[in-house]
């Protein structure tokens, strides 16, 4: 279920189902790295301003799903307009400064998005740009990016599956809310 905050600001009702933190695993694949799989934790939260903040930590598991380094960390503001245009500003760990513009689907929770403009330092690796679709599926965030360099043209790259993580103050909420409950537990399913 998506909940919307009485503190949301008007114009980020839209990417409401983006709100919260979340978790999962997901695919890393392209020419001249290391093939992953790999962990990822994402942050959207708000402060009432017409815009989310974004961040993202990811990492590489080993066979049993244990972390062994870091991957990528990104951080960003994503805005969205009354046509639902989505704009966003992101900083890579690589070195990498971004700004994407894409478009939130009419009738379904996802985002399509793609690079308008790429800014490296020099200790940066190459990267010429990407897009990428974010889908709210059945209560879970997936995402798919490609990447492209002056040398690889566009592909896909990484790909993540995560699950909304529950706080225990999320919870402690929720049970405040189911009322009075039954004492054997089992006439609440009947």
């Amino acid at each position: 279920m998506i909940e919307i905050p009485s503190d949301l600001h008007p114009d980020l009702v839209p990417l409401a189902f983006l709100l919260g933190n979340w978790a999962g695993a997901g695919v890393s694949d392209f020419p001249g790295a290391e093939k992953c799989n790999f962990g990822q934790e994402v942050t959207f939260s708000h402060d009432g301003r017409d815009f989310l903040e974004y961040v993202s930590h990811s990492w590489v598991l080993d066979a049993e799903g244990n972390q062994v380094k870091p991957l990528e960390s990104e951080s960003g503001y994503w805005r969205i307009d009354k046509d639902r245009k989505v704009e966003i500003v992101m900083v890579r760990d690589q070195g990498v400064v971004e700004v994407w513009y894409g478009e939130l689907a009419k009738q379904k929770p996802q985002i399509d998005i793609a690079t308008d403009a790429v800014a490296r330092t020099a200790a940066s690796g190459p990267y010429s740009g990407g897009k990428r679709l974010y889908g709210y599926v059945h209560s879970d965030l997936m995402w798919v990016g490609e990447k492209a360099t002056p040398d690889v043209e566009l592909r896909p790259y990484m790909s993540a599956h995560l699950k909304k993580v529950v706080t225990p103050g999320e919870v402690a909420e929720m049970a405040r809310g189911l009322g009075d409950l039954p004492d054997d537990g089992i006439a609440f399913f009947k």
